[in-house]
């Protein structure tokens, strides 16, 4: 999968990605253990296609690298791969990435009696309740995350 640079700001830069192209990678469909390994096992390669798994609205679909670890405790670190769908709508208790007087940042969105908050998943970093004096935008929905070890 290519991924191509449309935006950079502070909080968060933006790629597209280049879905034209079917890429096959090797594909373990048995499942890897966690535990001992089995020597019984047999494995049965077959092909997938991060395209088709990650990618379920390609107008919709960009990426962004998280920056920072305000999400830290909800597993979304410094440096990891974000794919966000911009068609789905915004839901409690979703991550979403959100555009807030001018300034990106990705936060869990918590709906408490018509009151908008900005939830990170870090004790270090406050709530931010969305005001009427707020322009707030959330610009897309995180459906995955890719880690980089």
């Amino acid at each position: 999968m290519k991924i191509i640079r449309i935006n950079s700001h502070p909080g968060l830069d933006i790629y597209s990605a280049e879905t034209a192209v079917e890429i096959s990678l090797p594909y373990v469909d048995t499942g890897i253990r966690a535990g001992f390994p089995s020597p019984a096992d047999d494995f049965s390669y077959l092909s997938i296609d991060l395209n088709k798994e990650l990618i379920k609205n390609k107008e919709a679909t960009f990426f962004a690298r998280v920056k920072g670890d305000s999400m830290r405790d909800a597993g979304l670190e410094d440096g990891d791969l974000l794919v966000i769908d911009r068609s789905l709508e915004p839901e409690n208790g979703k991550i979403a990435v959100c555009y807030i007087d001018g300034e990106f940042t990705v936060k869990r969105i918590k709906i408490d009696r018509d009151i908008i908050w900005l939830m990170p998943e870090n004790q270090d970093y406050p709530p931010i309740q969305v005001t009427p004096e707020n322009e707030l935008i959330i610009w897309g929905i995180v459906t995955a995350v890719i880690k980089f070890m």
